[in-house]
């Protein structure tokens, strides 16, 4: 029997087969769940609704790719002379503890995400634990802190280049490079999930190099005078708090990597895996780079702009000019991965009826977002090019250690009620031991907050709290429709 070419057929991943189906499978309990409504269109010119309009192309070593990519962006550039100025020779003390840190964070996203398998990453895990506020506010605050770091990081990518070529310093040049930089994004994301992850694997590939041949070369260089994990080499407590604030900024991203949950193959497994293998290879990364700039550039370190370029020209000739250049693909790799995660992101939002309707859908020829790309893409350029963040660097890192702490909450959750959908999920050996761990190590590190940047948190939350209220009152009088068949 001939199908006639004017429909598609859009079959529902197994969650969404029943009629009328609007929340995943919950094996051994029940939970609150965001709304996972279908509008599927017959007609290849409309746009197509829903998780199970997405096309599952993200493999385990994509989603790998994908967090490594979205945590080493331009803040391996800077962080080992930030971190020497703030704790001088114990840096690499920080590194450390905060890998102790971040650890069971990566461990609590694996079994959350290996439980629930709709696009939003840490607002889906927030809102089935713990209800549909929660995970607006997670949600909301992730977004605006990825917004955030996406303008710094495109307005740093715009002064790497124009160290590189100075015709690109004047300020009609910048802005027109920064422009050009997410009109080029836009589209490698608009045709399709697949290209857009191979994007980010191949810069990905590319950018982590040379940075693992400066860490092989040069260690044989280091003098380990200079290099200690001491905690009696440390100034003050207050210096390394400080400086764990900056280390957990350099650590997050792969709350980005996981939001577009949606379109990943075999979730439950790929998704313990990616996380931790990608943690740990970011973690001995940073590691590495920052010992052997101690142990190259010595006291040097915590005065340098460039602290890699600067090791690097150290070692070898044209090394500088390398670690530029490496530079500008590592922010241009970030860069494409923050947009492909966070506008899936938007998507779970309109999904779910906090945002306008259009923001839930995806083009019928590739399957994406749109609406989540461009809105992305467009404020965060017009963000770039009216300046730079760097001023809300530490808000941003705070409004990430808030997120990691109730994700850390939910995994306990999720995990005590048995929830699950398709495969068998990564389950956290001690019950809420390593959720407890995580949590608590996120408390402590938003209590080194200075005054002013908790002020700002919490005038972030208390506007989010006030959309969240308009937007559920206007969710009430106008309830989403029933998709086809129910």
């Amino acid at each position: 029997m001939r199908r006639n070419p004017s429909k598609r057929s859009i079959d529902a991943t197994p969650e969404f087969q029943h009629a009328g189906c609007k929340t995943p499978r919950i094996v051994r309990g029940s939970a609150p769940t965001p709304s996972i409504g279908l509008t599927l269109s017959t007609s290849s010119q409309r746009p197509l609704q829903g998780d199970a309009a997405l096309v599952r192309a993200i493999g385990v070593f994509a989603l790998a790719a994908a967090v490594i990519n979205s945590t080493i962006g331009g803040g391996i550039f800077r962080m080992p002379g930030a971190l020497a100025a703030q704790v001088g020779s114990a840096a690499p003390l920080s590194l450390v503890v905060g890998a102790f840190a971040i650890i069971p964070i990566a461990l609590c996203f694996a079994a959350a995400g290996s439980r629930t398998h709709a696009t939003g990453g840490p607002y889906t895990y927030v809102s089935v634990a713990f209800g549909p506020f929660l995970g607006f506010v997670a949600g909301a605050l992730m977004w605006i802190s990825h917004v955030a770091s996406s303008a710094g990081v495109a307005a740093s990518f715009a002064q790497q280049v124009a160290n590189l070529e100075p015709a690109f310093g004047t300020p009609g040049a910048r802005a027109a490079f920064i422009i050009g930089t997410y009109a080029l994004l836009f589209v490698l994301n608009a045709f399709g999930v697949r290209l857009g992850a191979r994007a980010v694997a191949t810069l990905a590939t590319i950018k982590l190099a040379p940075l693992v041949l400066l860490v092989l070369g040069g260690l044989a260089f280091v003098d380990w005078s200079a290099v200690s994990f001491s905690p009696a080499d440390v100034p003050s407590i207050g210096a390394l708090g400080g400086s764990l604030v900056l280390v957990m900024f350099a650590y997050s991203g792969m709350e980005t990597a996981l939001v577009p949950s949606g379109e990943f193959s075999d979730p439950a497994k790929n998704v313990p895996r990616a996380t931790v293998v990608a943690i740990l290879l970011v973690v001995a990364l940073y590691l590495g780079l920052q010992i052997v700039g101690q142990g190259v550039l010595g006291p040097a370190l915590a005065t340098s702009p460039i602290p890699l370029a600067d090791t690097a020209g150290k070692l070898f000739y044209a090394g500088r000019t390398l670690l530029l250049a490496t530079a500008c693909v590592s922010m241009g790799g970030f860069l494409l991965g923050n947009l492909l995660g966070s506008s899936r992101l938007l998507f779970a939002l309109g999904r779910d009826g906090y945002l306008p309707s259009i923001y839930g859908r995806v083009s019928a020829s590739h399957r994406v977002p749109l609406m989540g790309l461009a809105t992305h893409a467009g404020l965060a350029c017009f963000l770039a090019v009216r300046g730079s963040f760097d001023a809300l660097a530490a808000v941003s890192g705070g409004a990430i250690c808030v997120v990691y702490g109730v994700v850390a909450l939910a995994a306990w959750r999720l995990q005590r009620m048995g929830v699950a959908e398709r495969g068998a999920p990564f389950r956290m050996p001690g019950g809420a031991l390593v959720p407890l761990i995580a949590a608590g190590i996120m408390t402590a590190i938003l209590f080194t907050l200075k005054g002013d940047e908790w002020r700002a948190i919490a005038i972030s939350l208390a506007v989010l709290v006030a959309v969240y209220a308009v937007l559920h009152a206007l969710r009430r009088g106008h309830a989403p429709a029933s998709p086809p068949g129910a």
